[in-house]
């Protein structure tokens, strides 16, 4: 093709965005262009490497894939590509090579992205522990995994998704540990996916989990390569995706949540009292305003004498019934929550002053709310963060305990418990059972559930989750 329909075309194709540079220059009296996006690639690799070397070329012969790698200084060979098709690489970052008279174009990776540096992340702070944490860039997070798990083992296959974004999607496993029929479950659901662009991590989730209507989680998910690389060897399967911190892990077990990387850098009497701790402040949070409803309301003979007149004594004179002053309080909470999340760092911290200490004692004390409503609400919401991946889950079953209690008391909240754990245990997530190892009970999985035994113990790997080697560790 000519060079200059080439050019025209291309310019075309991208609506003459100012961001498209086109360089024309001579090789060897062979008139070529090379194509771009400012901002988009190494100018001073692109510069020294490749352009310079081009135009002090003194021959340029045919083939010129062969010239190309006889007179540029680059570590990766050109790519030759239909001249048609050369505007996915460009769009992506690379530079494009156009030759007069060439029916093909030669792509040079040179993508120089802007990224944020590596550290702790802050979603998962350790006191002990691997510090470092994915960034937003997916060459990045997949060579963090490649230093950690150092074997051709690992195998790493890339999607691309997303029609306009044509976002990277590297899906990871461990070839001879993870089972077959799991990768291909979720090779042929990212494969499938058709959308628009994927901007996260959390676009991908959502097609990949079994019941997309259902507001419990289906996947893990974490921003350490030691936690991910650690579920890799379990078994499981991780999704990176180009842009997002956020990486994804299948099978999923509900109790994995319970679970931290930090258990594993701690001893295992310290892991199982944390664990047992974290289940409790996730119960307070779910039942405890719930339970106060349903004692306030219906339940009063439960209570002893002296906390009985206590409580009559906080409540007396307040206007509102004791479901709707526990409503108000917790609309209260959730409304301060987000505006202290959302609003500058520093602004939220005032925010957050304001609202707890003026804005709650000023209402006790006025008499609209009482005392005990604001204190099961503020315990509810400190023990929200216990298992921090299930905010959005519990914060919907605290709303359904409490509304039920509201109604029914006791009664209601036990029925409805029942219904939860029963939808719970027909859960089933890639062949694994969403509440193993305790329903159905697998006994060798009891010992890195709840609570945790030695490393040196766990000689086989998780028998709730599919795998191709359930040996861990071998003893001679």
């Amino acid at each position: 093709m000519e060079l200059k329909d080439a050019i025209s075309k291309l310019q075309q194709t991208f609506s003459f965005s100012d961001d498209l540079k086109i360089r024309e220059l001579t090789i060897a009296g062979v008139r070529a262009a090379f194509a771009y996006i400012d901002g988009g690639i190494d100018r001073e690799l692109f510069e020294q490497s490749i352009l310079k070397p081009l135009i002090a070329a003194s021959e340029f012969p045919k083939p010129y894939t062969d010239s190309l790698e006889r007179t540029v200084c680059f570590s990766e060979t050109a790519v030759p590509v239909p001249v048609i098709s050369a505007p996915g690489p460009i769009a992506e970052g690379d530079a494009v090579l156009f030759i007069d008279g060439e029916e093909d174009a030669f792509v040079y990776s040179l993508r120089k992205p802007e990224k944020r540096s590596i550290t702790e992340p802050p979603t998962s702070s350790v006191l002990k522990g691997p510090r470092e944490g994915f960034i937003e860039e997916i060459k990045t997070n997949l060579s963090m995994m490649r230093r950690r798990l150092k074997t051709p083992d690992l195998v790493i296959r890339t999607f691309q998704v997303g029609r306009y974004s044509t976002t990277s999607v590297a899906v990871l496993h461990i070839r001879g540990v993870a089972d077959r029929q799991v990768i291909k479950q979720i090779y042929e659901k990212i494969s499938k996916i058709d959308i628009d662009g994927v901007i996260d991590s959390a676009y991908v989730l959502s097609f990949v989990q079994a019941k997309r209507t259902s507001f419990f989680l289906q996947a893990g998910t974490s921003e350490k390569p030691d936690v991910v690389s650690a579920k890799l060897l379990e078994g499981r399967v991780a999704i990176i995706v180009d842009g997002s911190p956020i990486v994804i892990t299948l099978p999923y077990l509900i109790f994995e949540d319970v679970q931290d990387g930090y258990d594993y850098y701690s001893g295992d009497w310290r892991a199982s009292m944390i664990r047992m701790f974290r289940i409790i402040g996730a119960l307070l949070t779910v039942l405890l305003p719930g339970a106060y409803i349903a004692l306030q309301t219906f339940h009063l003979q439960l209570l002893p004498l002296k906390f009985l007149m206590t409580l009559m004594a906080a409540t007396t004179g307040i206007p509102f019934p004791p479901a709707i002053e526990m409503l108000i309080v917790l609309m209260l909470f959730e409304v301060l929550n987000q505006a202290s999340i959302r609003m500058p760092r520093y602004l939220g911290i005032s925010l957050s002053v304001v609202g707890a200490i003026v804005l709650g004692d000023t209402a006790v004390k006025s008499g609209l709310i009482s005392s005990p409503s604001v204190l099961v609400i503020a315990l509810s919401a400190i023990g929200i963060f216990c298992v921090p991946d299930q905010v959005g889950t519990i914060s919907i079953l605290r709303l359904l305990f409490l509304l039920i209690s509201a109604v029914t008391g006791f009664v209601g909240m036990v029925i409805l418990a029942i219904v939860i754990i029963g939808y719970l245990s027909s859960l089933d997530n890639f062949g694994t059972p969403y509440l193993s190892p305790y329903a159905p009970r697998i006994n060798p999985d009891l010992q890195d559930a709840v609570l945790k035994v030695g490393t040196v113990s766990m000689v086989d790997r998780p028998y709730s989750i599919p795998t191709a080697n359930r040996t861990r560790i071998r003893k001679h």
